[in-house]
């Protein structure tokens, strides 16, 4: 009976978490700044395909005869999954922690794994529309990719995965900062590792130990699935052994899944003990103050 009953209150805190990341994605898309923060990277994304395309139009990619620009489409999408799942909940997840709805959910049974589906959730939405933003005129302004039914689905496999690895651990980092100027330090770690991991050019050009480095994170999984996914199979010469390794790509990121399915809940409740009632009250009374 206790199993029985456990197992109810878990599937009622993800169902629950389903409905809420559904309301949250509804209610960024009525914020016009929101949108316009949204739609900016998709945009900036394209503007650099189109200048690699015109820059290094004559220069091919190691080992094939295709254009470097050709690998730049994906690894985008790539990149784009993985911001959307590490850099914004990092972000975000201060400003839920000062208005008391990480308290709230932390009083609630399972109310942490509700919180994280939800996020997952509208995290994942946000990416979606990012990546459809990129890959639609992407793929008119690129040559040789692929976009068949069987890179399709591959591509909403890996999108998936891709946000449930990476949106548990962008939740655990934000909630180990105490303030929104500290949550800064992850976006801009995750720009450095974006750079050596093989996203405007191959990764086999870089230092042995710079490979080791990028391959312990996501962001160069996810961005060699969706080249697996989209690109021509002679391509596969510019990757690490001359493999897609699918299979390492997915428990790669099944790990990374795993780990922050285990840490999440843990610091967030950490976060949400430091919040007390009086706290909260001082910052509800700030921004009011304001005249929010």
């Amino acid at each position: 009976m206790t199993t029985t009953t456990g197992l109810d209150t878990r599937w009622a805190a993800v169902r629950a978490g389903l409905s809420r990341g559904w309301i949250e994605t509804r209610q960024n898309l009525t914020e016009t700044a929101l949108v316009i923060g949204q739609a900016i990277p998709p945009v900036a994304y394209i503007a650099v395909l189109v200048f690699m395309g015109w820059i290094l139009r004559r220069k091919t990619l190691p080992g094939t005869d295709f254009a470097v620009v050709t690998m730049v489409l994906p690894s985008l999408l790539g990149v784009s999954i993985a911001n959307g799942g590490l850099s914004s909940p990092a972000a975000s997840i201060t400003a839920d922690g000062e208005d008391g709805t990480l308290l709230r959910a932390k009083a609630t049974p399972n109310g942490m794994l509700g919180y994280l589906v939800g996020k997952i959730v509208m995290f994942a939405s946000t990416a979606l529309l990012a990546v459809l933003a990129i890959v639609i005129p992407g793929s008119l302004i690129v040559d040789d990719v692929i976009l068949d039914a069987r890179s399709s689905l591959l591509l909403a496999l890996i999108f998936v995965v891709g946000m449930v690895a990476t949106v548990p651990i962008g939740l655990a980092l934000g909630s180990l900062m105490r303030s929104s100027a500290q949550a800064l330090l992850v976006p801009l770690a995750w720009t450095l590792i974006m750079g050596v991991s093989g996203i405007f050019y191959p990764i086999t050009v870089l230092p042995r130990w710079l490979q080791w480095v990028a391959q312990a994170f996501p962001v160069y999984w996810v961005g060699l699935g969706a080249r697996s996914a989209m690109l021509p199979a002679e391509m596969v010469a510019a990757e690490i052994g001359g493999s897609w390794r699918t299979l390492e790509m997915f428990a790669v990121l099944g790990v990374w899944a795993a780990v922050g399915f285990l840490l999440a809940p843990i610091l967030l409740r950490r976060m949400a003990r430091r919040q007390s009632g009086s706290a909260l009250a001082k910052v509800r009374e700030r921004y009011m103050s304001k005249g929010y």
